[in-house]
């Protein structure tokens, strides 16, 4: 018999007054007027202990939230992207949907056996980060392996932004040289400017430094200080330095381990295309306050080389010298001829053009091969003439 049951008795039965019961069995009074109440309504029933909880929960998720929630997680990590609770919450609010805190969606998901703990995981707190201030402030760039459907090995050039984490470039080589890094670093100075300075690995297609002075710079050396970019390398084995982009190569593997084995190069990079339109507009990152990097590379001015500060008549672009040996560059509003020369016909050279000077460079060599001064009042453009060395002339 419970305590509730003897002092309804003992005011029932044996005749105690309410007070005195109150006072016997250490309750209030009021608790004996309730619990005479119940009783005379529900019997036994109402003097069961009842839950303190209320009989709706104004906090408690929505059941279509919280199936949204579970199906999100199922989508994104089945495609291969980042399925944290932030993420989750982004993605509820573009389908302008009402997220939840992020901790409750975290626990929604611990409750539904979705996550699982990593006691042993080094705390952010714990992590010093270096980030450039300004977009174009510093670019990272590095390659990795992966294997198309017959097991060749293939190499992933990347090039990051490391203020926004925009992807710049991302494309698949049979091997990786210097003067695809070349090309493809221009490509990206097309669409998104020329950068304050670059940080890469110590590798021979980014640096010539540690081959003991032989064969001078590399091209990608060359072109960075013909456009006033400042190169930085890391500390040799010590690859934390470029941690943004090694930590880059985890979420891309990750994202082509889910989708079909590509064949060739050609659907390899119809995969990277769609990845870099992912990753740029549609994932957003922890770092960049659930930002997408697209949106923060937009969102402030962007840096440029110290000595363009101001200007804005640097060009650099890839060209193919034509039949008759020359190539063309818009200048002053019409079309200029360079001539080369027809020795060098049909090959495929870099342009880079700051006001009236022109260097050409030959895409393999990284061989300067023409120096011009533009005029303005010719249509086609003769060699800049270098003094012969042996008579000044």
């Amino acid at each position: 018999m419970g305590k509730n049951k003897v002092i309804v008795l003992a005011v029932l039965e044996a005749g105690m007054s309410q007070s005195e019961a109150a006072r016997r069995y250490g309750v209030s009074r009021r608790w004996v007027y309730e619990l005479l109440r119940r009783y005379a309504r529900d019997g036994d029933a109402g003097l069961e202990p009842g839950s303190r909880a209320p009989h709706s929960n104004p906090h408690q998720v929505p059941e279509t939230i919280r199936a949204r929630i579970l199906a999100l997680r199922h989508e994104l990590s089945s495609a291969g992207l980042d399925a944290g609770a932030a993420t989750i919450a982004w993605h509820l609010e573009q389908e302008d949907l009402e997220a939840p805190a992020v901790a409750t969606i975290a626990r929604l998901l611990h409750q539904a056996g979705l996550v699982v703990p990593e006691p042993h995981k080094r705390p952010r707190s714990s992590m010093r980060r270096f980030e450039a201030a300004q977009p174009n402030e510093t670019w990272q760039s590095d390659f990795t392996h992966w294997h198309l459907g017959n097991n060749q090995d293939v190499e992933v050039l990347n090039f990051l932004d490391d203020h926004s984490r925009l992807l710049l470039g991302c494309t698949a080589h049979a091997r990786v040289t210097g003067p695809i890094v070349v090309e493809q670093f221009l490509a990206c100075t097309a669409r998104y400017g020329i950068p304050a300075s670059t940080l890469t690995d110590n590798g021979m297609v980014y640096t010539t430094r540690f081959s003991g002075g032989k064969g001078g710079r590399n091209a990608f050396e060359y072109t960075l200080d013909v456009l006033g970019v400042k190169q930085k390398n890391g500390s040799p084995n010590h690859p934390q330095t470029q941690g943004k982009i090694e930590r880059f190569h985890q979420t891309l593997k990750l994202w082509l381990a889910r989708q079909p084995a590509a064949w060739t190069l050609e659907e390899l990079n119809t995969q990277l295309r769609e990845f870099q339109h992912i990753y740029n507009d549609q994932r957003p990152h922890r770092a960049l306050n659930r930002r997408t990097p697209d949106a923060t590379y937009r969102a402030i001015p962007k840096a440029v080389p110290q000595q363009l500060q101001g200007q804005e008549q640097f060009r650099a672009r890839m060209d193919r010298i034509d039949e008759t040996g020359t190539v063309s560059l818009r200048y002053g509003g019409r079309l200029r001829h360079l001539g080369i020369g027809r020795a060098y016909k049909h090959e495929k050279v870099r342009i880079l053009v700051k006001d009236k000077d022109v260097i050409v460079i030959h895409h393999d060599t990284a061989e300067i091969i023409a120096e011009f001064i533009l005029d303005d009042s010719k249509d086609y453009q003769g060699k800049k003439k270098h003094p012969d060395p042996k008579t000044g002339v």
